[in-house]
C-alpha cells in the first residue's frame, strides 16, 4: 500500500495542468458481470452486458473469473482479482457459493446475468438511490484528479480499474468450442487505492503507474467497505496508445 499511497500523493508539475481536463460526474449505476469464456451459459449474459454498455446511465463491466479454466478452455481475460472480487460480494451478500453468469448491480443486489427482466429492475432501483456527487478530471498527460465532497458519516474504499472496450475470441476448446464470443468492457485490473472518511478532498492519481497503458477505459468506484453498496462511480475513455 506504500507505493499506492505515494502514487496518490504525487504532486503534478505545472505543465501537466495546461491542457483542459475531461470531466465526468459520479451518478451512474455500476453493473458488474462475472463471466467466463469456459461457461456455456455465459454468452447470452455477455451479449446483454454489451447492450447495457451503450446506456448513458450505466457503467457496465465484465469480470472474467478463473475458476472455470480447468474444464477445457483457459479464458485469456480471466484473473484471480475478478474471482476475489466476486467472492467478496458473496461474503457480503451471505452467499455460500459463486457462479457464472452473475450480475451485481451497484454492490446492492445480484442475479443471474442473463435474467434481463430482473437486471433491468435492479438497475431501476439502484438508479433511484442517492449518489455522492464526485468528479474526476482526466488530463491528457495520463494523470487524473478525483474530487470528493464533504459527506459526513461515510467510510468507503476507492477503487481504480482499467478495461478494454471490446474483444472477440474464437474459442477452440471446452464448453463453448467452435463459438466466437464477444465481450465488452473487459476489466483487466482493479485496485483499491485508498480509504475515504467523508472529508472534502482532491486526490491526484497517476493512472500510468496504476496500469493504464494499453487499456481503453478507466473506472473509479467509491464503495463501502467489504464490497458493499456503490456510492459513486465514473468511467472515461483513455487515449489510444
Amino acid at each position: 500500500m506504500a507505493r499506492v499511497f505515494a502514487v496518490l500523493t504525487f504532486l503534478f508539475a505545472a505543465a501537466s495542468l495546461a491542457a483542459p481536463p475531461v470531466q465526468a460526474d459520479g451518478g451512474k449505476v455500476v453493473v458488474e458481470l462475472f463471466t467466463s469464456q469456459g461457461c456455456s451459459s455465459c454468452p447470452p449474459a455477455d451479449e446483454y452486458l454489451a447492450e447495457l454498455a451503450k446506456r448513458d446511465d450505466v457503467i457496465a463491466l465484465s469480470f472474467h473469473v478463473d475458476y472455470w479454466n480447468y474444464i477445457g478452455w483457459s479464458d485469456p481475460f480471466s484473473s484471480r482479482e475478478a474471482t476475489e472480487r466476486q467472492r467478496a460480494y458473496g461474503r457480503t451478500m451471505g452467499k455460500s457459493y459463486v457462479y457464472t453468469p452473475q450480475i451485481v448491480v451497484d454492490g446492492r443486489a445480484e442475479t443471474v446475468g442473463s435474467n434481463r427482466h430482473e437486471v433491468a429492475n435492479l438497475i431501476s432501483m439502484a438508479g433511484a438511490a442517492p449518489k455522492i456527487p464526485i468528479s474526476v478530471d482526466h488530463r491528457p498527460d495520463g494523470t487524473a484528479v478525483l474530487r470528493l465532497p464533504e459527506t459526513r458519516g461515510v467510510a468507503a474504499d476507492i477503487w481504480v480499474g482499467f478495461y478494454d472496450d471490446r474483444h472477440r475470441t474464437d474459442v477452440l476448446h471446452g464448453e463453448n468450442r467452435g463459438r466466437t464470443i464477444a465481450n465488452a468492457n473487459v476489466v483487466r485490473s482493479i485496485r483499491r487505492v485508498m480509504r475515504w472518511s467523508g472529508e472534502k478532498a482532491e486526490h491526484p492519481v497517476d493512472l500510468k503507474a496504476l496500469g493504464a497503458a494499453g487499456r481503453n477505459g478507466c473506472v473509479v468506484i467509491v464503495q463501502t467497505a467489504r464490497n458493499g453498496p456503490v456510492l459513486a462511480a465514473v468511467a472515461f475513455a483513455l487515449p489510444s496508445h
